[in-house]
């Protein structure tokens, strides 16, 4: 499962104001804009840098991913991408930035399956995901993996989940903070599982990793590609990644729906966006050059050495992703009393 929610997003007057005025003005700025200026325009863009903007610390997931495709993607657009990393709030206050920026195709955004999630976990959205923001097309995705410390028992899954059910919240994990996606995707287990396991947030994947190869945690579900290492050396023991497939990193590494948990998936992904009421040619032209540089072979190397996926896409496809994706996780977060908090 990959998830997603629906939900109405409050705001304070004056972020209201700030929203309707920015739309009045891009409004009427379209408005002035004819089929051919359309096109002219875009077929002149760009002819300036674009920033890209990344909702996170440098170093995460979300901040490879780009700076993974910046490169390709420059090339096929005949201009030059860089990267403004903008954290906090679990990502909203970087996606904010780029819900309120001029809709002229200069400031974008990437984020993960955060976007889907994030409305059903934050009481008061800054943005409105569907109404603010426009899709250009998905990225990439990668998988997390359940690993667990050298001083738990289970050898496998199915012995793990014997654990879990013999002493229910005994065990404990680690993520990398509330509503973060090693967080959602423990949840989503223990939703399948059906067996209670304690969260313990920390403030980042890798503080949480080292706490599991401690032992003061019992597992985490940290990403893929992270985590790697410290299974080669044997500080970790991986018992399932979390996709539909075994993944190139960890071959030997079965799913965890294969290794004793039938209908658990979760998987990372990445999508780009602009602003509402960006052209739609902009935004066609964005989608192309980003689907082209998906398409070669070098960047698709350098994917999949850091476990990534690349997932073209048109703009509707990612926009009709987030729709399906968003009342999926409102759900579980509902049931489950998730906070993140």
């Amino acid at each position: 499962m990959t998830a997603a929610f629906t939900t109405t997003h409050p705001s304070c007057p004056r972020s209201a104001s700030r929203r309707l005025a920015a739309a009045a003005a891009a409004l009427a700025a379209l408005a002035l804009l004819s089929p051919a200026a359309a096109l002219a325009q875009a077929a002149s863009y760009p002819n300036k840098a674009i920033k890209l903007v990344v909702p996170y610390a440098p170093g995460g997931s979300a901040d490879i991913a780009a700076r993974l495709v910046t490169d390709e993607w420059g090339k096929a657009l005949g201009g030059s991408l860089f990267i403004e990393n903008k954290g906090g709030a679990g990502g909203n206050i970087g996606v904010d930035m780029v819900a309120k920026a001029q809709p002229d195709g200069y400031t974008i955004g990437l984020q993960t399956v955060s976007l889907a999630i994030n409305p059903a976990l934050t009481a008061r959205m800054p943005y409105d995901t569907l109404k603010d923001l426009a899709p250009i097309g998905m990225v990439a995705s990668s998988q997390h993996v359940l690993v667990v410390n050298n001083a738990v028992p289970a050898k496998n899954l199915k012995e793990l989940l014997a654990l879990l059910k013999a002493k229910p919240g005994h065990y404990s994990y680690g993520s990398a903070g509330p509503g973060s996606t090693f967080h959602m995707s423990a949840e989503l287990f223990k939703a399948v599982a059906g067996t209670p396991i304690v969260h313990i947030p920390y403030r980042g994947g890798g503080p949480a990793m080292i706490d599991t190869m401690s032992g003061q945690v019992a597992m985490s579900f940290p990403v893929l590609s992270a985590a790697q290492p410290h299974v080669q050396a044997g500080k970790l023991r991986a018992l399932g990644v979390t996709g539909t497939k075994r993944s190139a990193l960890m071959p030997d590494v079965p799913t965890i729906a294969e290794a004793g948990l039938p209908g658990y998936a979760f998987e990372t992904w990445f999508i780009v966006f602009a602003p509402a009421g960006t052209p739609k040619p902009i935004i066609d032209k964005l989608n192309a050059t980003l689907n082209q540089a998906l398409g070669t072979p070098a960047l698709k190397e350098r994917m999949a050495k850091d476990g990534f996926d690349p997932i073209p896409s048109t703009p509707e496809q990612a926009r009709a992703r987030l729709e399906t994706e968003m009342p999926q996780w409102a759900k579980l977060i509902k049931e489950r009393g998730i906070t993140a908090e």
